[in-house]
């Protein structure tokens, strides 16, 4: 890849990987419309450590809390808010992991169409409609609860399906389940981190079985520009939503679906 490539590339990941937009819609988006070839293996490391790095940077505090407190409930006995949040988001990446790996192939095989990618964008865009509209907004993330926790966590697994977007599922089924929309945000964020760091694991574990040639260049360039698209994405995706709620975000995704449909089927 040359070096607009890789800016456009990693700017898109960064930005869509929070927002619940769907990022593997907007990755299709350049190859379709300017011919530019599969970004590889090695790129979608680079651009997944930079969003992985971000959300761990912008929650330093809360992962730190929520890490000693996980500790202390495990050797120690006590129990507190933070350890109650550290075991919720463990359970909530159970069923993306266990289905990820029980369906991988089927979805890798059948469900990475265009075609699949632009359904979903609108179907799951009227989701987070309906979930904005109907949602009681009584809820923080530290009230979410082991059953809301596993409810959030299948509809993450949904997001194995291209263009669910995995923020947009689980930040639909969290204010489905009566969160406040920042509350349902930051569950989401922090439910990346155990998904996104299993993701680039597994990826890389591709990319070193398979031998081929890194330009660590590029991919360096990916890391930091997938990094600072990501940080300010969160930041300013979590200062915004209170007062104008999901339905631009609902509109960008009806009107995405509605063009790749048109440019696929027509």
């Amino acid at each position: 890849m040359d070096t607009l490539q890789v800016i456009i590339l990693a700017l898109i990941q960064g930005l869509t990987e929070f927002l619940p937009i769907s990022s593997s819609a907007h990755l299709i988006l350049p190859a379709q419309l300017f011919g530019w070839q599969d970004q590889g293996l090695s790129f979608d490391v680079a651009v997944h450590i930079g969003s992985l790095l971000a959300v761990i940077l912008y929650f330093r505090q809360e992962i730190w809390a929520m890490l000693t407190a996980w500790l202390a409930s495990i050797f120690k006995g006590q129990h507190s808010d933070d350890s109650k949040l550290a075991w919720w988001i463990i359970l909530a990446t159970l069923p993306a992991v266990i289905l990820g790996f029980t369906f991988k192939d089927m979805i890798e095989t059948h469900l990475r169409g265009p075609g699949v990618i632009a359904i979903t964008t609108v179907i799951f865009g009227l989701l987070l409609w309906l979930a904005d509209k109907m949602s009681r907004d009584e809820l923080t993330e530290y009230q979410t609860g082991w059953r809301k926790a596993l409810l959030i966590g299948f509809a993450q697994a949904l997001a194995l399906i291209p263009g669910t977007s995995r923020s947009g599922a689980t930040i639909t089924a969290a204010l489905m389940l009566g969160l406040k929309r920042e509350a349902a945000a930051r569950f989401s964020f922090l439910m990346s981190i155990p998904v996104i760091l299993g993701a680039a694991l597994l990826m890389g574990k591709d990319l070193v079985s398979e031998g081929v040639a890194i330009d660590y260049q590029a991919l360096a360039l990916g890391v930091v520009m997938s990094f600072a698209a990501a940080y300010l994405c969160i930041h300013l995706f979590l200062k915004v939503i209170s007062k104008m709620g999901m339905m631009p975000f609902v509109i960008y995704r009806l009107a995405l679906g509605i063009f790749l449909c048109g440019f696929i089927f027509l």
